[in-house]
Parts: C-alpha cells; structure tokens; sequence
C-alpha cells in the first residue's frame, strides 16, 4: 500500500518513453529549419514492399538511442521512394516521372540523391549530410540498431 504512489509515476514514465519517436520531416521542412540553423541531415528512402525498410522501422527506428540521436543531432527526412507528389527543394521542382511506365516508380528526388555508380537504385537507402548539406555517407542496406548507432555517431 505504502508504494502505491509510485504507481502513477510508472505509468507516466512508461508512456513518455513508449510514445517516443522521430520527428520526421518533409522536404519543405527541412529546407526551411537549414535556413533557420543548419544541422547535419538524415534521409531515408523507403517503399511500402520494401521488407527491409519495415523492418527498420519496427527495429532500429523504434531504438531509444537511434532516437535520441536523430532527435538531438540531426533533422531526419523519411520518404518513399516511390512518392506521387510534387516536391519542390533547394530552387528545383521535383516530381515521379515513371508513374506510367514502371512498376516501381521511383521519385526524380530520391534517384537523385540515392544514386550510385554503376549500380540500379535499391532500398533502403539511408543518406547523411553534413551541416553544409555535402554527402557523407550513403548505406543501400538493412541497419541493426547497433549498426545505424554507429553510423549516426561517425557522422556527427
């Protein structure tokens, strides 16, 4: 009886920590808050089928010091890669041209920035930035938790 206080606090405790999640942006928002104050950036790439983006998502994106660290130290992009809409970033209209023609389309945006040479576009893709907005990392493959902790703070 006498910690039946406590109980409350527990469950507050435990909801703040279950509701913590990344605060992920859009295109726009993101190239208004690097105008307000640059900041190194995370973008993912990601498409509904995509198992191993999902399992990302149930995984290493739900790790409470992945969070903390694309909370704290980065602004965090996530979109698929197979997008309809129109973005409009960085002075350039982006859109998907190959909504008709492929199975798969893929944004005009995310093959630009998830491109490599030599090499088909594949998902998922995980692009970091610096404070400049100058590439510094790319990873075309499924993160553990401890792996995408890795990568975030190599790229502070």
């Amino acid at each position: 009886m006498k910690y039946l206080f406590l109980l409350p606090l527990l469950f507050f405790c435990g909801s703040n920590f279950a509701q913590q999640q990344i605060d992920w942006l859009s295109f726009e928002q993101l190239e208004k808050k690097l105008k307000e104050e640059p900041k190194p950036v995370f973008i993912y790439f990601y498409a509904d089928w995509c198992a191993y983006c999902k399992k990302m998502d149930r995984h290493a994106f739900k790790d409470h010091e992945v969070i903390q660290l694309l909370t704290k130290d980065f602004y965090a992009v996530k979109m698929n890669a197979e997008k309809k809409d129109t973005i409009v970033f960085d002075g350039s209209t982006f859109i998907n041209d190959e909504i008709e023609t492929h199975r798969n389309p893929t944004h005009q945006l995310a093959k630009l920035l998830a491109s490599r040479k030599s090499e088909a576009f594949s998902l998922p893709a995980l692009i970091l930035f610096n404070k400049d907005f100058k590439v510094i990392d790319k990873k075309f493959s499924y993160l553990t938790s401890n792996k995408m902790l890795e990568l975030l703070k190599y790229s502070r």
